[in-house]
């Protein structure tokens, strides 16, 4: 059974964010509110994160997995990004964005898609997700929360807790009205492989800037 976590939206309590961590540093797989709907997540050393995720949402092997950053000085340390790339990334982060990159050394190859050696990267726009990552002093190995067979995906905590109870450790809610204001739609993707931006699929980032 999850255990459920409710946290401030702006000012996450410092004590519920340590024990969190604990968690995903013992290897519990989280599912999280972002600034573009729910995530799964958890430490990126861990094989069983990426295998749980992959049998959560039934991913095939050339699925990007996402490394969620708090700065890009972190982004910085798994992804090669020359100037003009960076100058189009900076101005859309932090956000709603995925942008899939070539991965330095420092990404397990088991996370690298098999052809292109790339990894999916993102800051977020949202306090609590700031709060996981400054405590855990590393990226998260990440994947949009997308349940098959579902028409419409889970916006609340509860919802995701009666989901997914039996396959994921913990479920953050956010303990404020505005939780209810969330939109379970997807990070745009936008793909830098061949040196120029392809939308890869249209969601909460605004696509305008890399068309």
């Amino acid at each position: 059974m999850a255990r459920f976590v409710e946290l401030h939206p702006v000012n996450p309590q410092p004590r519920l964010v340590e024990k969190i961590v604990e968690g995903i540093r013992n290897g519990a797989l989280v599912a999280y509110p972002t600034d573009s709907g729910y995530a799964l997540g958890g430490r990126l050393s861990d094989q069983s994160i990426k295998d749980r995720i992959r049998d959560i949402r039934r991913l095939d092997d050339k699925h990007h997995y996402t490394l969620m950053c708090r700065d890009f000085a972190q982004m910085g340390q798994f992804v090669h990004v020359d100037n003009a790339i960076f100058r189009m990334v900076k101005a859309a982060t932090p956000g709603p964005y995925t942008f899939i990159l070539p991965a330095t050394k420092d990404v397990p190859r088991r996370l690298l898609h098999p052809r292109k050696k790339t990894v999916g990267v993102r800051i977020p726009d949202h306090h609590i997700v700031q709060a996981l990552l400054t405590e855990l002093g590393e990226p998260m190995l990440s994947s949009t929360l997308i349940l098959p067979d579902v028409e419409h995906q889970p916006t609340h905590g509860w919802e995701v807790k009666e989901a997914l109870d039996s396959v994921v450790d913990i479920v953050i809610e956010e303990s404020d009205d505005d939780a209810e204001l969330m939109v379970a739609e997807p990070t745009t993707v936008i793909d830098f492989s061949s040196g120029e931006p392809v939308l890869e699929r249209i969601g909460a980032g605004d696509p305008t800037p890399f068309e």
